[in-house]
């Protein structure tokens, strides 16, 4: 399984990004992202940036995944999914359209 990591890019020079997460710096593939820039958050998979995120969104999947890590390690989550806590499940788009138009099977 391939966690996606959530980095702010700290240099970009031609296809190869430096990035920095909670644990350091790290050297991106930055080709799937050309208009990524200086400051910007992304979300890192094996070595490549592949989706620029809100830096919203970055710090939720960082809290989260340091909720996980937490539980990992035999502590609690904390306040990590505290966002997901507070609101009603949501179907995704596709599926909720699917649902309004009135069907209930595949």
């Amino acid at each position: 399984m391939c966690v996606g990591i959530p980095m702010q890019v700290l240099a970009i020079d031609g296809i190869v990004g430096h990035a920095q997460d909670e644990h350091g710096v790290h050297l991106l593939d930055m080709s799937l992202l050309p208009d990524a820039q200086v400051g910007d958050w992304v979300l890192g998979f094996l070595g490549t940036a592949r989706q620029i995120l809100p830096e919203t969104e970055a710090l939720l999947i960082r809290k989260a995944l340091q909720g996980m890590s937490s539980i990992m390690a035999g502590g609690d989550a904390g306040d990590a999914f505290a966002d997901l806590d507070a609101r009603t499940p949501r179907l995704p788009p596709h599926l909720q359209a699917a649902l309004d138009a009135g069907q209930t099977i595949g």
